[in-house]
């Protein structure tokens, strides 16, 4: 199937989004400068991605049509087969709109090597149009990653590119039934984070961050530290904070879902239950009592193009 559009994804610069708060730039920087922030420093963030967004635009429009979709418009696009997708933003966007893209190729643009470090954005305005044009010509080489995915019992499903989290939206322990490996146990914690290979370095590693310094505190340990190496067609789950009590147990700390083993979590939360993915808050199912969750990893895969 040749490719026919391309689409590029984009996000409000914070400039914008303060624009968009108080109606007006002086309202904005009036605000910011009040409180001791440096305004210029959202002016140039601001003025580097427009550039490098009207850079992408002019390479693009010789080779192929093309239109800008804004992030918030993402989810309900109907992407298609014929189309190929230009990110251009932080890595956070890539995540997030890759959900979304139906396993189209994403060329990821990173519009400000200064500032973003772009572990997911190989490309930039000077050098993304040749991963576009090998596309086109399907020479591309694709890299491929598995999204996890929460499907409730009564059929509604999210899928995460980084990781999923569960638990409650305030804070609140959460309260839950786990089931994992035959294993079955009532937690009340602080949240399961369910983490993707692609997001094993970011949310998960905090975790192993304060379980490697309260082991080396008590220990006096000083062997370094070890992050968990996943592979692409896994995920890695970790309970946060969990607390032991007569009702509730903490042997499942931890485990390795994959394509034959799956997560099992009944919300025992009357209210304020919650699974979330990517740290998008807004982007969340209810899981309040009733509501059973089978985490595991899912059929669709984002397609990203490599540099």
């Amino acid at each position: 199937m040749s490719i026919e559009y391309a689409i590029i994804i984009k996000n409000k610069t914070r400039l914008e989004a303060l624009i968009e708060r108080f109606n007006t730039k002086q309202q904005a920087q009036f605000y910011i400068e009040r409180l001791g922030g440096k305004f210029e420093d959202y002016e140039i963030e601001h003025e580097n991605f427009v550039r490098s967004l009207s850079l992408v635009q002019r390479q693009l429009s010789t080779i192929i049509k093309n239109k800008i979709v804004e992030r918030s418009f993402v989810p309900s696009f109907l992407f298609n087969e014929k189309q190929l997708a230009i990110v251009i933003g932080q890595d956070g966007l890539v995540a997030n709109a890759a959900k979304y893209v139906n396993g189209i190729p994403i060329v990821a643009v990173n519009p400000d090597e200064d500032r973003y470090d772009g572990v997911l954005l190989p490309f930039n305005p000077d050098n993304f149009i040749i991963a576009v044009e090998n596309v086109i010509k399907n020479k591309s080489h694709l890299r491929s990653v598995s999204f996890a995915e929460a499907r409730l019992n009564d059929g509604q499903r999210l899928l995460a590119f980084n990781d999923l989290f569960i638990g409650a939206s305030t804070h609140v322990s959460a309260r839950y039934k786990i089931s994992f490996q035959s294993k079955i146990e009532e937690h009340s914690s602080s949240g399961i984070i369910v983490s993707t290979q692609a997001g094993s370095t970011g949310w998960l590693s905090s975790i192993f961050n304060m379980s490697f310094g309260m082991h080396k505190f008590i220990e006096n340990d000083n062997s370094k530290k070890k992050y968990p190496k996943l592979k692409e067609n896994q995920l890695l789950f970790a309970v946060r904070e969990p607390f032991a009590s007569k009702k509730t147990q903490t042997n499942i700390q931890a485990g390795i879902v994959t394509g034959q083993t799956h997560l099992v979590i009944e919300s025992l939360m009357p209210n304020n239950g919650v699974i979330f993915s990517d740290g998008i808050e807004a982007d969340y199912l209810k899981f309040n009592s009733g509501n059973i969750a089978t985490i595991g990893i899912a059929k669709e895969k984002a397609n990203l193009v490599a540099n």
